[in-house]
C-alpha cells in the first residue's frame, strides 16, 4: 500500500497524507518526546559534577569564649567540618590556632604551613610556630620570622554567636607568596 500520493492539481504538486502516515509521523513524535523527557534525569545525573560547584564548609564551633578570655599563648583545636563536592560528601577535622594579634583582637590561624602543607605546632618554650618539614618560624600572630614559608600563617574567618568562636575553615595554595583560598 501507498502511505503518500502525489497529485498535481493545475500547476501546484500536492500530497496526500493518509491515516497510516499520520499516525506513523505521530507515534514517532511521541516517541522522540518520550525518550527526551527520559534522558533528561539521566543527563543531570551524569554532568552533575561538571557543573556543580564544591559547597563551601559551614561554620564550625572552635569553643566558648570564655576560653579565650585569659588568652597569652596560642591555643590549639580541633574543628569538624564537611564539604560536597560533585557527589560525595567528606567530613574532615583540621586543626586551628587561636591567639590574639598584635590590636588585642582574637585571630584564627590555619595550622597547616604556607610552604608546602605541613602541620605547624606552637612551641612554648622559643614563644613561636615552628614547621618540622623545614624550619619555617612564626610569630604568635603567625607572621613570618625565617625559613622557606612564602609568607605567614593563613588567618582563617571567624565570628562570634551565642557566646562561642564559630571558624570558617578554607584551605590556601601553597608556596605562593600571596594568599589564595582553594575551597
Amino acid at each position: 500500500m501507498q502511505e503518500e500520493t502525489h497529485r498535481t492539481v493545475g500547476d501546484r504538486d500536492v500530497i496526500v497524507i493518509n491515516r497510516r502516515s499520520f499516525f506513523g509521523t505521530l507515534l514517532a513524535l511521541g516517541t522522540a518526546g518520550m525518550g527526551a523527557l527520559l534522558a533528561v534525569p539521566v543527563l543531570r545525573y551524569v554532568l552533575y559534577p561538571l557543573y556543580a560547584r564544591s559547597r563551601q564548609s559551614e561554620w564550625s564551633a572552635a569553643g566558648e569564649m570564655t576560653e579565650f578570655a585569659s588568652l597569652t599563648e596560642p591555643i590549639r583545636r580541633t574543628i569538624a567540618f564537611s564539604r560536597r563536592d560533585g557527589w560525595r560528601e567528606v567530613l574532615s577535622s583540621q586543626s586551628v590556632y587561636v591567639t590574639r594579634g598584635a590590636d588585642g583582637q582574637l585571630k584564627v590561624l590555619s595550622a597547616i604551613c604556607p610552604h608546602l602543607g605541613c602541620s605547624v605546632s606552637w612551641q612554648p618554650g622559643q614563644g613561636e610556630f615552628v614547621c618540622p618539614c623545614h624550619g619555617g618560624r612564626f610569630a604568635a600572630d603567625g607572621k613570618h620570622i625565617s625559613g622557606p614559608p612564602p609568607r605567614g600563617m593563613d588567618s582563617l574567618p571567624h565570628e562570634i554567636q551565642e557566646g562561642k568562636l564559630l571558624v570558617h575553615f578554607d584551605y590556601f595554595r601553597s608556596n605562593v607568596p600571596n594568599r589564595e583560598v582553594l575551597s
